[in-house]
């Protein structure tokens, strides 16, 4: 016969909680700092760094500090609508795809088939939601794992637009099509508008709502949100038609900013949302996904991107940079995301 010597540590709370303290307890308040505040002082480290490193204090003048705001727009579209994919608890891998669709689309309706700006914008964009919608229906419906069903969807996009195109760029398009970008109002440039709207109300339909209230409690709880009546199958392709629709935006956008439809002009934007995206959900909330923390997300790697390219710095760091910001911004979620549950 054997005997178990208890645990001290299990039988005396105070023993238990004299072996975590004080270095437990920093240790904890510095990793909540971290997971909550750390992509705000990412980025005060930055602006710091960047402002006294670049010559003549050009990093912080009020028209640079515009045109990151302005060269972030696109990518804070496209992100935030990615968000609610995620909010849901899902992924959607054809977004970029799905915008390098829409600026050949918007391009080519109004070059090609004669169709007057307005109802190209107008069709593209419901084209963008219908994509969005075929993901939603095939994740939803016919059980198809995200990852699988929107990287499947997305290199189909990219074969369609190659056969539309016949992989040459679509430039005979109108000039008032450029001034969609190029423009300005109140001596702001209209991307900043187009991003401001969106962004406000992509955040009112998740916190305002009904649907995104729905959404939110979908991604929490699967199970408990089919058990309170939520039709859990409606709310994620909601989320799907809402990303399709802004990556459809962004498209449009990028294509009246280069003045033409290029085949995979917007690819990259799919790993600059989703790292915008990571990023934001470890700001000020627990790991959650959430508009705001996207838009914070967007505008850290826009100021990183921006104050290398004015310190002159290779190519090649932008990209390592770009990585390594996914890579840190996935860690510091998964932090934050295990101390909330903690």
């Amino acid at each position: 016969m054997t005997t178990t010597l208890p645990d001290p540590a299990s039988t005396n709370p105070a023993a238990t909680e004299g072996s975590l303290t004080p270095h437990s307890r920093r240790g904890r308040l510095a990793l909540t700092i971290v997971s909550k505040y750390g992509t705000l002082i990412a980025m005060a480290i930055m602006l710091i760094i960047f402002g006294l490193a670049v010559p003549n204090g050009a990093f912080l003048s009020p028209t640079n500090l515009l045109s990151i705001v302005n060269q972030s727009a696109l990518t804070a579209i496209i992100a935030c609508g990615l968000t609610l994919v995620l909010v849901v608890g899902e992924f959607d891998l054809s977004v970029g795809y799905a915008a390098s669709l829409a600026g050949v689309l918007v391009t080519g309706l109004v070059a090609n088939q004669g169709l007057p700006l307005i109802i190209a914008v107008l069709v593209t964009i419901a084209i963008g939601g219908g994509i969005g919608g075929v993901n939603g229906i095939l994740v939803t419906k016919a059980r198809v794992n995200a990852v699988v069903a929107t990287l499947g969807v997305g290199t189909i996009l990219t074969g369609l637009a190659f056969g539309y195109t016949a992989g040459s760029p679509i430039i005979d398009v109108p000039r008032e099509f450029s001034y969609i970008t190029l423009a300005r109002f109140l001596g702001i440039q209209n991307p900043i508008w187009f991003m401001a709207i969106v962004v406000a109300l992509l955040w009112l339909i998740l916190n305002r709502t009904a649907t995104g209230q729905r959404i939110q409690a979908v991604g929490a709880n699967k199970s408990a949100a089919r058990l309170a009546g939520i039709r859990t199958d409606r709310s994620k392709i909601t989320a799907f038609v809402i990303a399709g629709v802004c990556a459809a935006i962004t498209g449009i956008l990028l294509a009246s900013l280069l003045g033409s439809g290029t085949v995979g002009a917007a690819d990259g934007y799919l790993m600059d949302s989703f790292a915008a995206v990571f990023l934001g959900s470890a700001t000020l909330r627990d790991g959650e996904f959430h508009i705001l923390g996207t838009l914070v997300g967007v505008l850290v790697v826009s100021v990183g991107f921006n104050g290398l390219s004015l310190l002159g710095t290779p190519t090649f760091w932008q990209y390592v940079f770009k990585g390594g910001i996914l890579v840190l911004a996935v860690a510091l979620s998964t932090i934050a995301r295990r101390y909330a549950k903690a």
